[in-house]
């Protein structure tokens, strides 16, 4: 199998290139329990596309573009922590009974996709999208018969300034690390981000299982083949530990991805 390179240093397989710049094999995460979103309002009923024209409309994922999607409000998460997995390719729409702007598939670089929920409005859920630019957002119709909904007590903070990682559970800090990130030429992306995927590396020996996020590289349009998706990896030692020297990636030592990787798919991943 011929090898490229990954945005993280290192050879990949070609059969990988197509799924992620920072990344290889996967390894699926799953979801589980249940969960509820915040206040609920008025639902608005849903026309859902045709399934011809839901095949038509742009996939949601991390190769994917959505310019016109509306951007994070970067309001609190509603309470109870919640994620959703579409059981079939979902709708995403501009806003509840608004008009469709892309389709969610239900699974995605070989895991099944769960996303989290910022905000609720009765059967509507508005959630981020693993797409560009950074921050995009859309709403699902989420009805039991489109989506599965688990709760995720779960959170991640990144303090870039202070090269430090904490997991956060029912708020309550649950382990903190001290990091490397993005030289300033490639930063670290900034926003509320969430963890995508959890990938098994089989080449490279720096990093056992590679945790790409849903967001970008502001200055990597493309890496490697791939669309400059930033990840969470370790290192083969710990000299990049609070140092700015990655080409955006969060790299964290391998006591950090050990609790990391038992994290929930959709968990937020805040980045300041």
């Amino acid at each position: 199998m011929t090898e490229q390179q990954t945005s993280c240093g290192g050879a990949r397989p070609r059969a990988v290139h197509a799924l992620l710049a920072m990344v290889l094999v996967v390894l699926p995460l799953s979801g589980c329990g249940t969960g509820t979103g915040g206040a609920a309002e008025a639902p608005v009923a849903a026309l859902p596309p045709s399934p011809e024209a839901l095949a038509a409309l742009p996939e949601a994922n991390t190769f994917g573009k959505l310019e016109t999607a509306p951007a994070d409000p970067a309001t609190p998460l509603p309470a109870g922590g919640e994620v959703l997995h579409p059981t079939t390719d979902a709708a995403v729409y501009r806003a509840p009974g608004a008009e469709p702007i892309a389709r969610l598939p239900e699974t995605q670089i070989g895991s099944p996709t769960w996303v989290p929920v910022i905000a609720r409005q009765g059967d509507w859920a508005q959630v981020l999208l693993p797409v560009r630019p950074n921050g995009a957002t859309g709403w699902l119709h989420a009805t039991p018969e489109t989506v599965e909904s688990a709760h995720n007590d779960f959170q991640v903070t990144v303090d870039l300034s202070e090269f430090r990682l904490e997991i956060l559970e029912g708020g309550k800090p649950a382990g903190s690390w001290s990091i490397g990130t993005g030289r300033p030429e490639h930063p670290t992306p900034t926003g509320r981000a969430f963890i995508l995927a959890s990938i098994k590396e089989s080449v490279n020996t720096y990093s056992p299982i590679v945790l790409p996020l849903s967001s970008h590289s502001d200055s990597h349009e493309t890496f490697g083949g791939g669309p400059g998706t930033v990840g969470m990896h370790t290192w083969p030692d710990e000299s990049f530990v609070r140092k700015a020297t990655s080409d955006g990636c969060i790299r964290v030592t391998r006591e950090a991805l050990n609790r990391l990787v038992e994290l929930p798919l959709g968990t937020v991943v805040q980045i300041t």
